[in-house]
């Protein structure tokens, strides 16, 4: 198999680097500075192990690259480009034998799409196009800030990547991937329920908003919004009979296998919705993340006015520019 990871960030980044360093075929696909600094000096990848620069082929189109029948997309941009990318991509001819299109068959009927994102919308809007997707549960501490460079941050494993079929079940290719990605530094359990695990690890990212908007989600106040958040998510689920895997679920099943460790000239910077902020990507996230508990709760007839609150504010720091964390605690207060 041949992985083509559309998106190189901190996710994408970590994911395509430890199977490159573990003898799998890889193709990085980015844009801009970053585009140019992978090309120019690699990825610099930073671990507990220390910082290397792996010279990972690097793309910055489906135009650039002839797709073969053994490729398998890893989709690692944010939820808002999702679209955009996936059109993009899904009718690229995939060749059978060199220089053979496959009788005019595209990506988008031939090759298994992964989506290793958070959220719950990625897996609808892929399925839209693509035959074959699959949803990756991705609970991994990784850092993206400067061009040319990932961080990740766990050990002894990079992550916990679990992977099936949306909407549910398994299949060979669900496992063949799986196997790869464990022998490259990652747990990677293969689930016949993964949007389960996906709904679940959402209750965690609820809090990505806040932190980017107040910053580290310490203290009375901090914790008790980021509580009366995720209540008002658990609210909707069960109104909308939405099966989840519970916090004390996910910390037990990842275990002691991924632990924050030192990495060479990394500290801590946030979630990746704070990170967003840092580089300035004029987008984030949130309408995804918090914005999924707002819709839900609309459906439902739940109210959900922290979630609300926190998905406008976000969205403003995105588009005004306005620093990370910078929420005063005037306007801190008003969200209680």
């Amino acid at each position: 198999m041949r992985y083509i990871i559309i998106g190189a960030g901190a996710i994408g980044g970590t994911i395509g680097g430890r199977l490159y360093e573990n003898g799998f075929e890889v193709v990085l696909v980015a844009r801009g500075a970053h585009a140019a600094a992978l090309r120019t000096g690699g990825l610099r990848f930073a671990t507990p192990e220390g910082v290397r620069a792996l010279p990972i082929p690097t793309v910055t189109s489906p135009g650039e690259i002839g797709l073969r029948p053994d490729d398998v997309l890893v989709l690692a941009v944010k939820t808002q480009h999702t679209e955009g990318v996936l059109a993009e991509w899904a009718p690229r001819p995939v060749a059978t034998d060199e220089g053979d299109p496959a009788g005019g068959r595209t990506a988008a009927e031939l090759l298994p799409v992964v989506c290793a994102q958070n959220g719950v919308e990625n897996e609808r809007i892929a399925l839209r196009r693509f035959r074959h997707v699959y949803g990756m549960y991705v609970w991994m501490p990784t850092s993206h800030l400067e061009p040319g460079r990932v961080s990740a941050s766990g050990a002894p494993l990079s992550g916990v990547l679990r992977l099936g079929r949306y909407p549910c079940g398994s299949d060979d290719n669900a496992r063949r991937i799986a196997a790869d990605l464990e022998k490259s530094v990652f747990a990677a359990p293969v689930s016949e329920d993964v949007m389960r695990w996906k709904y679940g690890k959402l209750l965690g990212n609820v809090g990505n908003a806040l932190e980017a908007v107040a910053g580290p989600v310490t203290g009375e106040e901090r914790t008790a919004l980021y509580r009366r958040a995720r209540q008002e998510y658990e609210a909707v689920l069960e109104a909308a009979g939405i099966p989840y895997a519970t916090v004390e679920e996910q910390t037990a099943d990842r275990g002691d296998r991924v632990e924050l460790q030192p990495v060479a000239g990394e500290g801590r910077v946030g979630g990746s919705s704070a990170q967003s902020l840092i580089r300035g990507s004029g987008s984030i996230e949130t309408d995804y993340l918090n914005g999924e508990v707002v819709l839900l709760g609309r459906l439902h007839g739940v109210p959900t006015p922290v979630n609300e609150a926190l998905q406008r504010l976000a969205d403003e720091f995105a588009r005004t520019g306005r620093p990370p964390g910078s929420l005063s605690a005037e306007e801190l207060a008003a969200l209680g």
